[in-house]
């Protein structure tokens, strides 16, 4: 059955590198890891595979055509909702922590994306999907069109990623 996508994004950023050499962190690493989800404007968020690099490749008896698979891309963008206290200042230690975790130009941490049937606020469990996680390093923020609410956008460059693998036990 086809599933909404509405509500079902959960990105969690981690501050350490999964312990797996496969890169592929557990249930209860992405549970102790910073649930970024609802910091994160939906409309605005750039977390996917795009074209790989090709390149022309083509054998002597081959007619027509013929490409080769060179490295994978990705577009590893968010826009961070930003949270303040009552009484003044950026919420450091909660809403606003993911947006402090990265906001230093150059900072590395793994981010970690799923979208299924399972609403963002679902812990992860063995077995769920990622779309697209892995060790980024941040750009410095820019200030995006600021009506509305106070945000800031931040490009990462992605540098070992894994893509639609399910998560270990």
């Amino acid at each position: 059955m086809k599933v909404a996508a509405d509500g079902k994004k959960k990105f969690t950023l981690l501050l350490a590198k999964p312990a797996a050499a496969s890169g592929i962190p557990t249930a209860a690493e992405l549970n102790a890891g910073k649930d970024i989800s609802c910091a994160v404007l939906d409309s605005d968020a750039n977390w996917t595979n795009t074209a790989s690099d090709r390149f022309n490749e083509k054998p002597a008896c081959t007619q027509g055509n013929s490409q080769a698979l060179g490295a994978a891309n990705f577009d590893t963008a968010l826009t961070f909702l930003r949270e303040y206290l009552g009484g003044g200042g950026p919420d450091t230690a909660a809403l606003d922590s993911g947006y402090q975790a990265v906001k230093t130009r150059g900072t590395t941490v793994w981010i970690y994306m799923r979208e299924t049937d399972k609403l963002s606020t679902a812990n992860w469990a063995v077995g769920d999907e990622i779309h697209l996680g892995g060790e980024v390093i941040s750009d410095a923020p820019t200030r995006p069109n600021n009506d509305g609410n106070i945000k800031r956008r931040i490009e990462f460059l992605p540098q070992n990623m894994i893509s639609e693998k399910l998560v270990v036990a």
